[in-house]
């Protein structure tokens, strides 16, 4: 696409944009003449052949130096008769947009018309981003850090999943207990290293792959070993991912209790139990109500994911088990539109997602949430995901993850140990930018065990608190 401009533009997103916003539309030339231009108005008119387009804004310049740019990109969708619900914005993380905004100095009120009238997004997608960004608001914290610990091993491997997740029973699940042991020496490292720094961490995750797959003796000794040498007098939460009922049991529900987590991810993402199966992922919904209760029972804090719009799940079945969520006692729930990614065997398969009907869908989860009284407190939007839509988590109040938070929004530095865990290092550039480096630990985990010692070396170069 070659693009004609009457004035000249630093940051040239527009040929990105037009890839991923307008991949089915072919367009030779785009023509961008400036109709006007003054301290109350831009005027812009786009033609492409016999389309053309006049988009006329009121001037936030003096604040939004990349205005016109962003135009032409809305523009494209106008000239080009594309609709979606939000709009023209395309990143993962519209929230950090908004945040932007504050900083700038502009109002809700006026970033709201800002959404509406230059990018175009719905009014219940505006409503859901600023509403967020004002929970947010009340946990963001960018002097504290994070921690997380990635135990790379599952019972069985999802079909949909590219996380560092390798079957417990593979060639790779040989390694389990050198795993273990090498995990045990990094936390201790990662003591040694932080020892005497400015680190206050706020928030620990222990993710995977599936956590909960460790045994009862290694579970207790990997949680012993980050109290022993981390300093975790500022800690606010402590939440362990339990995703598979498969690998729970009391004693380990116990354990985790003894040990001081206070929150539990337990993940059905559909109470279709066929699709499941099909799917490689094993479910006992008997075996899940009663770890559920025992959960409950030890006073937990607890989060359910969904993913809607599994291969083989109708519409009927997503509202099935949207309904069903209704018998659990939850304090969070979280809601991800399926997203293929490269890793996982869906792409190699060649799966492709149909069209659901959304709305049905969407007016479901807000008459559940509501009912639930579970309000959005983080989001995030993915590529490849179903009809553009977002990945939203869902909160009693004051029951919000403070790690979810930080995660998504790349405000804190995040410490990570284990395997393919990413370490991120964020340092502010300006009040509206940051810098974010990221160090990834192998996620193979023999290649961890190989490598770990070394790439603490490099950690520590990285983390210079």
């Amino acid at each position: 696409m070659k693009i004609n401009l009457d004035f000249n533009i630093k940051d040239d997103t527009i040929h990105e944009f037009k890839k991923v916003m307008l991949p089915d539309i072919e367009i030779d030339t785009l023509n961008v003449k400036t109709l006007e231009e003054n301290k109350d108005i831009i005027s812009l008119e786009l033609s492409s052949g016999e389309n053309s387009f006049i988009f006329t804004l009121k001037n936030y310049s003096d604040k939004m130096v990349d205005q016109k740019i962003v135009m032409i990109k809305a523009g494209l969708l106008k000239l080009f008769k594309k609709v979606y619900p939000w709009g023209a914005l395309m990143g993962v993380r519209p929230t950090k947009l908004v945040r932007r905004f504050l900083i700038m100095g502009y109002s809700y009120e006026e970033i709201d018309e800002i959404l509406d009238k230059l990018y175009f997004a719905f009014p219940k997608k505006r409503k859901l981003l600023i509403d967020v960004v004002k929970k947010e608001s009340l946990y963001l914290n960018d002097k504290a850090v994070n921690m997380y610990i990635g135990i790379p091993y599952c019972p069985t491997r999802c079909k949909y999943c590219s996380f560092a997740s390798y079957e417990i029973n593979s060639k790779l699940g040989k390694f389990y207990g050198e795993f273990v042991e090498t995990l045990l020496e990094e936390i201790k490292l990662t003591g040694e290293m932080l020892k005497g720094k400015n680190c206050r961490i706020e928030s620990l995750y222990m993710g995977g792959g599936t956590p909960s797959i460790l045994t009862e003796k290694d579970l207790k000794r990997v949680i012993d070993a980050v109290y022993k040498n981390i300093n975790l007098e500022h800690l606010k939460e402590f939440t362990f991912e339990a995703g598979r009922e498969d690998t729970l049991n009391l004693e380990k529900l116990q354990i985790l209790k003894d040990e001081g987590v206070d929150r539990i991810s337990l993940n059905p993402q559909s109470f279709n139990e066929e699709v499941l199966k099909e799917l490689n992922r094993n479910f006992d919904r008997k075996h899940f109500d009663e770890i559920f209760k025992e959960i409950k029972k030890l006073g937990f804090i607890v989060n359910m994911d969904l993913i809607l719009g599994l291969p083989g799940e109708s519409v009927e079945d997503i509202l099935r088990t949207l309904n069903e969520v209704r018998k659990y006692e939850i304090d969070n729930l979280t809601i991800h539109a399926l997203a293929i990614k490269n890793g996982s065997k869906l792409v190699r398969d060649k799966y492709k997602i149909t069209a659901i009907e959304n709305e049905r869908i969407e007016a479901e989860i807000e008459k559940l949430t509501e009912e639930m009284n579970l309000k959005p407190y983080y989001l995030y939007r993915q590529k490849n995901s179903l009809d553009w839509g977002e990945n939203v988590g869902y909160s009693l109040e004051g029951k919000e993850s403070i790690f979810n938070i930080e995660m998504i929004e790349e405000n804190q530095s995040t410490i990570a140990l284990g395997g393919g865990a990413i370490s991120k290092k964020v340092e502010m550039i300006d009040e509206t930018r940051a810098s974010i480096v990221r160090y990834i630990n192998p996620k193979d985990p023999y290649m961890y065990i190989c490598e770990m010692k070394d790439r603490m070396k490099q950690k520590e170069e990285l983390f210079n608190f």
